[in-house]
């Protein structure tokens, strides 16, 4: 808890590097335990956050001289280790208007993050995402990857996506945001979501209900939008892979996420085969084998991964 404490501090601060993003990560896949310490350190620092002002308020107005105090000598070290805890978390919090937190996971590695607000966020593997929980909104900045959101409803403070050259705007719901390698798809399965252009970027608003999915291209101006199911967005919490007249380009991507060998595609008219199809994320070589049956290619050795190839049709 120590350990997290000092994580939650650290990533505050405004002269983060690199080489921290790889300590931290580094840190959290040393330890099962350190993950729910760091969710748990940081669930303490936004709570104070959120409540800032009141506290300030009581500690000025208390009364000199009213303390409390621990009867047993037992109790000391306990509320010594707790006070260099909350102090640890307190006084950061203190110093900045906002409470900013990085998450992350690995090849093949899902996980789940509750925040201050009573919202979740299950992420996808090989994600990147920051949580700024703010007084006027809540916003978080997606670098990468793909992660279902359960928005807590609060009207006074609006819960922001900023992914590529778009930003997913919500008050209270629960959808799928995927952003790799410059595509982007948002996919409601409850509530109301409005898609619209960042800063700077062109294109139209776009408002998705539920079973609707928006589909866009970073640079484009246009987005397509579209009847999706539930399962479709939200199959891969549960190891299944849903795809309904995808480009083979973002199976693959998506299977990246999952698996350490790198899948490739020979060439551009492959990739932009489409896909139909449930995978069960089990083995890599299983996967991969049905994904080329699938879609007519066979499967060659490259670089510490496989290339998919079309197969060739034979002659007459």
């Amino acid at each position: 808890m120590a350990e997290a404490a000092d994580w939650v501090i650290r990533l505050q601060a405004g002269d983060l590097d690199g080489a921290d993003g790889l300590a931290f990560d580094a840190w959290l896949q040393a330890d099962d335990r350190n993950a729910t310490a760091y969710d748990a350190a940081l669930a303490i620092d936004q709570e104070f956050e959120t409540n800032a002002a009141a506290v300030r308020e009581g500690l000025r107005t208390r009364r000199p001289g009213r303390v409390l105090a621990f009867r047993r000598p037992y109790y000391a070290a306990g509320a010594a280790a707790a006070a260099a805890f909350a102090a640890a978390l307190i006084v950061p919090a203190m110093m900045v208007s906002t409470t900013t937190a990085a998450y992350a996971t690995g090849t093949g590695e899902h996980r789940t993050v509750s925040l201050a607000d009573g919202s979740k966020i299950d992420l996808d593997a090989s994600s990147r995402l920051s949580v700024t929980l703010g007084r006027h909104e809540r916003q978080v900045t997606m670098a990468e990857g793909q992660a279902v959101f359960d928005v807590t409803h609060d009207s006074r403070r609006p819960f922001l996506i900023a992914a590529g050259d778009r930003t997913v705007r919500v008050v209270g719901t629960q959808f799928d945001v995927r952003h790799r390698a410059g595509h982007l798809s948002v996919t409601v399965t409850r509530g109301t979501v409005e898609v619209l252009p960042a800063d700077g970027a062109s294109g139209q608003t776009f408002r998705l209900h539920p079973g609707q999915r928006l589909e866009h291209q970073e640079g484009a101006i246009s987005a397509q939008v579209a009847a999706a199911a539930p399962d479709q967005a939200l199959g891969w919490r549960s190891g299944r892979l849903v795809y309904r007249d995808q480009p083979l380009s973002i199976v693959v991507a998506d299977l990246n996420a999952e698996f350490a060998k790198p899948i490739r595609i020979a060439d551009p008219a492959l990739a932009a085969t489409p896909v139909s199809g449930v995978f069960i994320v089990d083995s890599e070589d299983a996967v991969v084998r049905r994904l080329a049956l699938l879609v007519s290619a066979h499967t060659v050795p490259s670089d510490g991964g496989v290339t998919l190839k079309r197969n060739e049709t034979p002659n007459r």
